[in-house]
């Protein structure tokens, strides 16, 4: 059996690859920065002592842990057109991955939250902190810095489960493929470029975060802990 491959013909539509990658890289930005947001205030809401809060955060979180990212992503672009509400395929592809990934995140830093010892809250409450000073200086800060690490590997899972939102023809990376495998009936090679690229960025993503990490937890750098 021969095996004839022909990358010239797929390095050709480069142009629209970069586009993809950095379509994918868009969603995967934007879906990162809203996603930690709704997880710092899930978390918040799961360890509320108010019972309908954290009731609302629980089901969030296990309705979205427990259902397909292609079902939710199905479930917010046919929902919102149903009730007359059009919006374009990227920002459809962005709220389903902020949904998702802000579920993960929620328990992501609720078991960072949960590691931090009472007695520093009980002491913080010595000195006639307030609630939010608790939260942000005793609680949260140091929390996010323990789970950074899984924070971070979550958010380059979504990077790379954004490939199904081809379904709903965002134009990201694998979509891109799909088109050029059709034009050019090329699809071994075409995906193999496509895995190349997802390879790159991830290393990409990861190297951002390690620098990230770097700046906003200056002790870690200090005391020479990896991220």
């Amino acid at each position: 059996m021969n095996l004839n491959l022909d990358f010239a013909t797929i390095l050709e539509r480069w142009p629209a690859f970069l586009d993809g990658a950095l379509l994918t890289l868009e969603l995967a930005f934007i879906a990162t920065v809203l996603g930690t947001v709704i997880g710092v205030l899930g978390a918040i809401g799961r360890r509320s002592h108010h019972p309908v809060i954290s009731r609302i955060c629980g089901i969030y979180v296990e309705a979205i842990r427990n259902t397909p990212l292609l079902v939710q992503i199905f479930l917010v672009y046919f929902g919102l057109a149903s009730i007359g509400l059009k919006f374009s395929a990227f920002a459809v592809a962005a709220a389903a991955l902020t949904i998702n990934v802000g579920a993960y995140t929620t328990e992501i830093i609720r078991a960072g939250f949960d590691s931090v010892p009472r007695g520093q809250i009980e002491a913080a409450e010595g000195l006639a902190l307030s609630r939010p000073q608790i939260y942000w200086h005793v609680v949260m800060w140091p929390a996010i810095e323990k789970v950074y690490p899984a924070l971070t590997s979550q958010f380059v899972l979504l990077m790379l489960a954004s490939s199904v939102t081809s379904q709903i023809s965002a134009e990201e990376l694998t979509a891109v493929a799909n088109y050029v495998q059709s034009d050019t009936y090329r699809a071994f090679e075409t995906y193999i470029l496509v895995a190349l690229v997802y390879v790159a960025l991830s290393l990409i993503m990861r190297a951002g975060f390690w620098l990230l990490g770097l700046a906003i937890f200056p002790r870690r750098r200090r005391l020479g802990t990896p991220l």
